[in-house]
């Protein structure tokens, strides 16, 4: 099962985090939900991630509704029949993350994307328990996650350790830093498990630079290659249709030999063109929640309303809150 999730995870993937769609109030709107996922599947994506820092992490101080994104998102794809890729996004502490894997695995989920978000503790050995202990419930996803916004310096002894791990499928690279980008991908490379695992790219600054630009070593004698070719990122949340054009296009170009200077030219026009709020990376807002919780997960009342009850997510001050979610057009 994991091979085979690490081919596909390998095989050009366009998988956006998914976003939560508010109304007016603040609340879950389980008709717009929906018609995102529905979107996302529509426009060409092979695989969804869920509950990831595009959602919102605040979402996982409820774990009863957590539970019910989760479920909706992946009964939505059941019935579009695409059969994608579902990424569950995994917080907190150990015990935490593990609750949360049974709950995604539970609600159809492949595979984990685990963050930092949450941990107490961010040391090496901290994560590295974490993610051991969640990959004996399911899959996991690696993330090297930018400091900017909350992760971590991370040695190429940390990510040696990580690829030991046998479930482990795939790695998302997003440290918005080409030295920390080349730690991961060179330190994979050397591994045993060079080609079991799949390098998913995160850089939303070097998307087309992630998936033209291979990796290669001869180690004892074989001559190894390794590259992004797809990736996961909150950047293609909208756009969709316009990504997986993209991705297609970067690979028939390796596979060709041939990159085209129009290929490079529109790697810089999207980074020209992305809002310049998100290239000075702000602290990010958060929602305000309504009362103190705890951050641990406990498996939400299976006798609770479900699905008709109204989930108000904590509601911020209008001047730090977007506006709710709109619907992304077909991408052109």
């Amino acid at each position: 099962m994991s091979a085979d999730l690490a081919a596909r995870l390998g095989s050009g993937v366009v998988i956006p985090a998914h976003p939560l769609a508010l109304d007016a109030d603040g609340s879950l709107d389980l008709t717009a939900q929906r018609a995102l996922t529905r979107y996302y599947l529509d426009a060409g994506a092979h695989g969804l991630a869920v509950a990831v820092h595009t959602t919102q992490f605040e979402l996982h101080h409820d774990p009863a509704m957590l539970t019910d994104v989760w479920e909706l998102a992946a009964e939505t794809a059941a019935e579009h029949g695409s059969e994608p890729i579902m990424v569950a996004g995994l917080t907190g502490d150990t015990h935490q993350a593990v609750t949360e894997a049974e709950l995604a695995t539970e609600a159809g989920y492949h595979a984990a994307l685990l963050s930092p978000w949450g941990m107490s503790d961010t040391s090496e050995r901290t994560l590295l328990e974490r993610a051991a202990a969640v990959a004996e419930v399911m899959p996991v996803i690696g993330f090297y996650l930018q400091p900017a916004v909350g992760g971590t310096l991370l040695s190429r002894e940390y990510w040696r350790a990580l690829f030991d791990i046998e479930t482990v499928v795939g790695v998302k690279a997003a440290p918005f830093n080409r030295y920390c980008t080349g730690d991961v991908a060179q330190t994979l490379l050397e591994h045993d498990r060079w080609d079991q695992i799949a390098l998913l790219t995160g850089n939303d600054d070097a998307i087309v630079h992630d998936l033209i630009t291979p990796y290669q070593r001869t180690i004892n004698g074989q001559q190894r290659q390794i590259r992004a070719t797809g990736g996961l990122l909150g950047q293609w949340a909208v756009g969709t249709r316009a990504a997986a054009h993209q991705v297609a296009k970067a690979n028939q170009a390796v596979t060709a030999g041939q990159v085209p200077l129009e290929l490079l030219a529109e790697a810089s026009d999207m980074v020209e063109n992305q809002p310049r709020r998100l290239r000075r990376r702000p602290q990010l807002r958060r929602m305000r929640p309504r009362r103190q919780r705890s951050t641990t997960p406990t498996r939400p009342d299976p006798h609770r309303h479900h699905p008709g009850h109204r989930h108000t997510l904590p509601r911020a001050d209008r001047t730090d809150h977007p506006s709710p979610t709109t619907l992304p057009g077909p991408a052109r």
